[in-house]
């Protein structure tokens, strides 16, 4: 999301004359789009204004806007921190981004812009064309979380849900097409509780998967207790949405979720799994696990083992629990860093080692890969499978917005190797 963001404020700064460079040390201005959900991503801010003003020690300062998630719940901490830093521009503030901008540029400084106005945002962001010319582009279609799992600061940094209009979101779908995306990532803090006025996501889904140029729809980040009927129905639907689906859980034990305030238990989960994967058999599962959650002893670790294995999931993304200011879990008594840590080391072991049974079992297969561009300085592009897979490939032909069948010979944890097939040369489904 902050990506999909990171694109827009550029599309908005290029009214006011603003250009992208890839040269730190010639910029007038840096952007640095934040995220909040751990404690690290606040530290990075310091160091990396600290690495602004160490390449400006000698010139004219550059203008310093921090945005995003961490500017809306630090946003006067960090003002008041350093001085370097001109304005913080909250997620839900950037329609006001140039006017902001400009009044920087008059010596206006220390600039708060931290309110609650999504509506405000998404109008001036319809007004303005989106840019982005990648062959896969990610497009927010709702923002905020209802949710309140105890350990998540996305309600305050956020807020509420909010869902974009039906028509606003096809007309930017459409800009994108004709950019030459050929894969469309609908985005939400919570996605599939995606409603306005009645359109849910598989309304969504199915009216993208009649724009005949999109070949490929996916979708992140979703809550299980929002998985609709629906919903479900329609990766049994709908062909051109993956089967490939993000389904965060948190953690295996029951105690931990209702701590969380997750509203489910491990049970519904694996019905809900079971249910969608009856839809489609072909479907596989990537989630989100929290490390060390307070009150987390070794049964409730090892239930996330459990639930690891039993699922087998192709991905997973897990972090030791850090406290957000502000949420009722940063008030809980925290585990011994030590065992928190001993126990990611063996869960990420294991998680790898799942991973890595899955892409060994894929070794001699074809696959549909869909090619996002050429690497730099080389006869080799890179691409994503149906399962999110990435796939690196040799070519003389130009690949770029190309879906090819694609034997794979090796790969990594990280990559699969392969080579195009005679029959995918011929076929038609080359978009």
């Amino acid at each position: 999301m902050n990506e999909y963001d990171s694109n827009r404020i550029y599309d908005l700064v290029k009214k006011i004359n603003y250009k992208k460079t890839i040269n730190l040390n010639e910029a007038d201005c840096y952007v640095l789009n934040t995220c909040h959900i751990r404690e690290k991503a606040t530290d990075k801010v310091y160091h990396d204004i600290g690495r602004v003003k160490k390449n400006f020690k000698n010139k004219k300062k550059p203008i310093v806007i921090v945005t995003g998630c961490v500017a809306q719940a630090e946003g006067e901490i960090l003002l008041k921190k350093d001085s370097y830093i001109d304005a913080v521009i909250g997620p839900q503030s950037y329609h006001q981004f140039n006017e902001i901008l400009i009044n920087i540029e008059k010596n206006f400084r220390e600039i708060n812009s931290t309110n609650f106005n999504v509506l405000e945002k998404f109008d001036r962001f319809n007004t303005i064309r989106n840019c982005n010319d990648t062959v896969s582009s990610f497009l927010t279609i709702q923002e905020g979380c209802d949710k309140f799992c105890k350990f998540c600061v996305v309600p305050y940094t956020r807020g509420a849900e909010f869902s974009r209009s039906e028509n606003e979101l096809l007309s930017e779908c459409k800009e994108l097409i004709n950019n030459g995306s050929k894969e469309i990532i609908l985005l939400g803090q919570n996605v599939n509780a995606y409603n306005f006025q009645g359109k849910k996501l598989s309304n969504l889904i199915e009216e993208i998967s009649n724009l005949k140029d999109i070949k490929r729809i996916r979708y992140t980040t979703s809550h299980p207790i929002d998985f609709s009927k629906d919903l479900i129905e329609a990766h049994g639907k709908f062909q051109k949405l993956m089967p490939a689906i993000h389904l965060p859980i948190q953690s295996g034990s029951n105690k931990i979720l209702k701590s969380m305030n997750r509203n489910h238990t491990v049970e519904d989960y694996i019905e809900l799994i079971n249910k969608i994967k009856k839809e489609n058999p072909l479907i596989k599962f990537s989630s989100d696990f929290i490390i060390g959650y307070p009150g987390e002893n070794d049964q409730d670790f090892e239930a996330s083992l459990k639930l690891l294995k039993k699922v087998g999931f192709i991905n997973t993304y897990s972090y030791i629990f850090s406290p957000r200011p502000g949420t009722p879990a940063s008030k809980l008594k925290m585990i011994d860093e030590k065992v928190a840590k001993k126990r990611l080391t063996i869960f990420q072991k294991l998680a790898d080692e799942i991973k890595l049974k899955f892409r060994k079992s894929l070794l001699g297969k074809k696959s549909l890969v869909l090619f996002e561009n050429k690497l730099q300085g080389k006869d080799e592009y890179f691409g994503r499978d149906e399962f999110f897979n990435s796939f690196v490939v040799k070519s003389n032909e130009n690949l770029k917005g190309k879906i090819k069948e694609v034997k794979i010979l090796n790969g990594s944890l990280n990559t699969l190797h392969g080579e195009i097939t005679l029959s995918s040369n011929n076929s038609s489904r080359a978009a």
